[in-house]
């Protein structure tokens, strides 16, 4: 009862904390509540963390996902989040698990982010940002900068309530794999594209 009762009263102080953050930035947060149990397990199981060595999230928030991913992540492998709210990054710094790596900046540089933090290509990106609110131009430059930068065979998943990102991925990356998550209130939209491996 007492973890049930921990884990009730962090998941309400994170999302209180969301809340803040869509105050501070309502462009740069895609909801004014934190994501739901199922859609994290979806986040699981769509981008198979469980496999990956590198894994990038973009737009983590409060943490929740984050804390998923990493529950769900080999012991050896590495969480580079990537935030452009100082105050998110801050809590995720919190986290005490050296396999994070919190990083306070714009997607768009992915490819010098991954250098400054001495990381390869990851094997899947997974995104919460919104792009329905940003430039069409930004929009297309993260998408660019993660094909550019995903490992042969990696993946790109993001999760949206709008279709901005299928639209813009689909100019870059080609059509997505999209599915719907019911149980999320609302029900929220998952987008997965692929790398492809290189015949041997």
């Amino acid at each position: 009862m007492e973890g049930n009762g921990k884990a009730a009263s962090r998941r309400s102080s994170r999302t209180i904390d969301f809340f803040r953050g869509f105050l501070r930035s309502p462009e740069q947060v895609g909801s004014i509540i934190p994501s739901s149990r199922f859609l994290e397990r979806r986040i699981i199981n769509t981008s198979a963390v469980a496999s990956a060595r590198t894994v990038v999230e973009l737009g983590p928030g409060t943490g929740g996902t984050t804390r998923a991913i990493l529950a769900a992540m080999p012991e050896d492998a590495k969480l580079l989040t990537i935030e452009l709210d100082p105050q998110f990054s801050s809590i995720l710094e919190s986290f005490g698990d050296s396999r994070l790596i919190p990083h306070t900046g714009s997607a768009v540089e992915l490819a010098e982010i991954l250098a400054e933090h001495g990381l390869g290509a990851p094997d899947v990106v997974i995104s919460g940002i919104p792009f329905s609110t940003m430039p069409r131009e930004i929009g297309l430059a993260i998408i660019a900068a993660i094909r550019d930068n995903l490992a042969p065979g990696g993946r790109f998943v993001a999760y949206q309530f709008r279709g901005a990102v299928g639209r813009l991925g689909k100019e870059v990356m080609g059509e997505p794999d999209v599915e719907l998550e019911v149980l999320n209130i609302p029900p929220m939209r998952f987008y997965t594209w692929q790398v492809s491996t290189p015949a041997p």
